[in-house]
């Protein structure tokens, strides 16, 4: 299969290869194949998603093959109306509304009880169905033309870090879907907060660009349940994306440590120093340092002394800048892989205002490999 890229600056603005279609034709093209059960990768603000129609299980189903997804761990159905709410689930709450009203479009995603048009194959067997409205004006523009709820997880092989580039869908999927829609790179850069509204006690499943502090602004009253509770071994399904599976891995072996932003640096500078020590020059690891515009110098530092040493260095910005560390997280971890690199010691970026997201990325990328300076103390 030919996977074909669109590239569409805005709606109304597009050009493929020989510069000659219009965001409406791609648009439209994209529907046609939406319809007729094939697959779609799109932008939206958080990152670029692999998108079916959600009613149909056979479309769902090739969502999963194309992924190497587990067939337990849910979709997101996206909309573009609060409306299309009562289509997809069996029963809307009136915090759901508020949710909706306050949030919608934009990074939150609603669990809700699933209304018989939405196929278990596209919920992961489960009875209840994840629900949000992009804020994306070509993901809106592709749900209204193609006349359907669509289901649409993050458009990256499984276990891969999530694309916020088409270049990073391409990489992962070129052969296995017909179809990118090319909108550029994404705002935000990291998945959306999942909020469970299906029970008696509303909880955050998935950290993401709103806490529970902005869900009480809006009137809703939400615990959090820690997303990583739930291992890989254990037969129970998970209830929304990112609480099972190893998920936003680089190929190579991740630590992140995590305490005060000095005993962090040094930490980080003792495991590269024991890494090049250990290996003669011939054979020498290619460390990578995931870090911030504060701290980068002492890593730059330790590459003009290790100059056998290959060494990659990405900062994510500075660190009172937690939506620069939020975007630039997935692309930093692909960044890694085109350099090769074997080990990544990264900062674990806890100083921030969307802490609980940014870490919970890194816990799943580590794989659970954190260093807690502070439990030293």
């Amino acid at each position: 299969m030919d996977t074909e890229i669109i590239k569409i600056n805005k709606i109304g603005d597009a050009a493929d290869s020989s510069g000659e279609s219009l965001a409406k034709d791609a648009i439209s093209m994209a529907a046609d194949l939406i319809r007729r059960g094939e697959l779609v990768a799109f932008p939206t603000e958080t990152v670029y998603g692999l998108g079916a129609d959600a009613t149909n299980p056979e479309a769902s189903q090739k969502i999963y093959a194309a992924k190497g997804r587990p067939s337990d761990n849910p979709l997101i159905v996206h909309i573009c109306d609060i409306k299309q709410l009562y289509d997809v689930a069996r029963e809307v709450p009136d915090a759901a509304l508020k949710l909706a009203e306050k949030f919608w479009p934009g990074p939150l995603t609603i669990i809700l009880p699933k209304s018989d048009l939405i196929p278990k194959e596209t919920t992961g067997g489960l009875d209840t169905v994840a629900i949000r409205m992009p804020d994306n004006e070509i993901a809106l523009s592709l749900i209204k033309e193609s006349g359907c709820p669509i289901a649409a997880p993050s458009a990256n092989r499984s276990g891969r870090p999530s694309p916020t580039e088409a270049a990073h869908v391409y990489e992962d999927l070129k052969g296995r879907i017909p179809l990118i829609l090319d909108g550029g790179a994404v705002i935000i850069g990291l998945e959306s907060t999942i909020a469970d509204l299906s029970t008696d006690t509303p909880a955050i499943l998935r950290p993401g660009f709103f806490d529970e502090n902005d869900l009480a602004a809006a009137g809703v009253r939400i615990d959090i349940r820690p997303a990583s509770k739930i291992s890989e071994n254990d037969d129970t399904a998970p209830k929304a994306p990112g609480m099972k599976y190893r998920h936003y891995a680089p190929k190579a072996r991740l630590i992140a440590i995590r305490g005060k932003a000095d005993d962090v640096i040094s930490m980080m500078l003792d495991l590269a120093e024991n890494n090049a020590s250990a290996n003669p020059a011939d054979a020498q690891a290619h460390i990578g340092f995931l870090c911030t515009d504060e701290s980068k110098s002492a890593f730059r530092n330790f590459s003009a002394n290790h100059p056998d040493t290959p060494c990659t260095i990405i900062s994510l910005g500075s660190s009172t800048d937690a939506k620069s560390i939020a975007s630039g997280l997935f692309a930093a971890f692909r960044s890694f892989d085109e350099a090769g690199t074997d080990v990544i010691y990264s900062e674990y970026f806890d100083e921030s205002e969307l802490s609980a997201a940014i870490t919970n990325r890194l816990k799943k990328a580590a794989g659970g490999r954190i260093i807690d300076l502070n439990d030293s103390m």
